[in-house]
């Protein structure tokens, strides 16, 4: 089960954290996985990287330069499946928020997962065995956290964006679906975290512990498999329980 053999895919934001695990889990499983990052490499030199992951550097938020990466991966050898994982944040109270600050974090949590979304639809379209495209959303899409009041609104966008491109793309030979992580270490989790944000994140969750942001590639096989063909339009949580946590 879970053979990705012979198929092709693009990740965005892979070179660290939950990005860089789930290439190298689709990976293992047999795709071909072009990891699109700002740096083009993962940030780590010493951090795994499997044979199966190209690394192109890209801007997800300059269209121009995406269009040439997808038309010349696309073009090339089709692809299968789309990644839409790199988000930003910025951690300040909502009243100092700047205009500028709120629209970044948009345009590269939202506008770019529609833009990269309709640039890969053509060759999606084409799959063999349905394309997929699965959406990186987050507990702030279900949740309300200060001091990440844009994050929390562009996370909510995306549930939204996935469950429409899932319903108007169907009979497109095309599922869309997102997972809503939970708490990973993960370079924009580090940003925002202090000590006393640390301790109430771990007791937000009944198992009291941080993932493997392998077990979010894990989730993302499955979405990308043939097996998962009759699942569109969802998302799914990995979250230690926190969505369930009452008191």
């Amino acid at each position: 089960m879970f053979d990705l053999s012979g198929k092709i895919g693009v990740i965005t934001g892979a070179s660290s954290g939950i990005g860089l695990a789930t290439a190298n889990v689709l990976a293992e499983a047999g795709a071909k996985v072009y990891s699109i990052s700002r740096s083009g490499h993962p940030k780590d030199p010493e951090e795994y990287c499997h044979s199966n992951i190209i690394h192109k550097q890209g801007d997800i938020n300059n269209h121009e330069q995406m269009k040439e990466l997808i038309k010349e991966i696309g073009d090339a050898q089709g692809i299968d499946f789309l990644v839409n994982n790199a988000g930003i944040s910025v951690k300040k109270r909502a009243e100092e928020i700047t205009d500028e600050e709120f629209a970044s974090v948009m345009s590269t949590n939202v506008n770019s997962i529609f833009r990269v979304s309709n640039l890969c639809y053509p060759y999606l379209k084409k799959s063999k065995n349905r394309g997929r495209i699965i959406n990186i959303s987050s507990m702030a899409a279900h949740l309300g956290f200060s001091l990440v009041v844009p994050y929390c609104a562009s996370k909510s966008a995306v549930l939204g964006l996935t469950r429409g491109l899932a319903v108007e793309w169907a009979q497109d030979n095309i599922n869309v679906n997102s997972v809503a992580p939970g708490w990973f270490p993960s370079e924009l989790l580090k940003e925002v975290m202090d000590d006393k944000r640390k301790a109430q994140i771990l007791n937000r969750m009944p198992v009291h512990k941080f993932g493997d942001p392998r077990e979010i590639g894990a989730t993302i096989l499955y979405l990308t498999a043939n097996e998962s063909e009759y699942v569109t339009g969802q998302d799914f949580a990995v979250d230690g329980g926190a969505l369930a946590y009452g008191f």
